[in-house]
C-alpha cells in the first residue's frame, strides 16, 4: 500500500462536473493498493496517517496531526502509484491491485480513519475524476507498506 500525502489549504474532487469530495485545510490522500495487500497494510496505514504530526502548530511548526487539529482529509483512489517505468514507455501497473482486490481496501482505509475520528471526504473509487487542490507549504510525503 501506497499514499502520497500534501498538506492543503482547500482541495476538491469533481466526477462528472459534480463536486464529490471537498475539504478545507487539511491533507489530500492519494491511495494506491498493491496486489497482495492485506487488512493489516490498511489499519497501519490509517494509524500512520491520523498521527503523522505534518500539519502547523501555533509556531508555525509541523507539529500537529489530523487528530489534533481536527482537521480533514480528501482520499483519492489512484492506481497509478504503482506504475512502472523502468522498461518501456508506457507504465506497466501490474503492481497495482485490480478493482475487486483494491477497492474493499481503499474502503476499509476511509473508515479507518473516521474510526479514528479523522473528518474524512472521498472520491470515487474507479471513477474519472478531476482534482483540485491548493498545496500548503508545499508539503508532500510518500507512506509505503508493504
Amino acid at each position: 500500500m501506497r499514499a502520497v500525502i500534501q498538506r492543503v489549504r482547500r482541495a476538491a474532487v469533481i466526477v462528472e462536473e459534480r463536486t464529490v469530495g471537498q475539504i478545507g485545510p487539511g491533507l489530500i490522500i492519494f491511495l494506491g493498493v498493491a496486489r497482495g495487500d492485506r487488512e493489516e497494510d490498511v489499519d497501519w496505514m490509517a494509524e500512520k496517517i491520523a498521527h503523522l504530526r505534518v500539519l502547523e502548530d501555533g509556531e508555525g511548526r509541523m507539529d500537529r496531526s489530523l487528530l489534533e487539529t481536527g482537521k480533514e482529509a480528501l482520499v483519492v483512489s489512484q492506481f497509478t502509484l504503482y506504475g512502472d517505468v523502468e522498461k518501456g514507455r508506457r507504465p506497466d501497473f501490474t503492481a497495482a491491485a485490480g478493482s475487486a482486490e483494491a477497492e474493499p481496501l481503499y474502503d476499509r482505509f476511509v473508515q479507518g480513519l473516521r474510526g479514528r475520528g479523522v473528518p474524512v471526504q472521498s472520491g470515487i473509487f474507479g471513477a474519472r475524476m478531476l482534482v483540485q487542490l491548493e498545496n500548503d507549504g508545499p508539503v508532500t510525503l510518500i507512506v509505503d507498506r508493504g
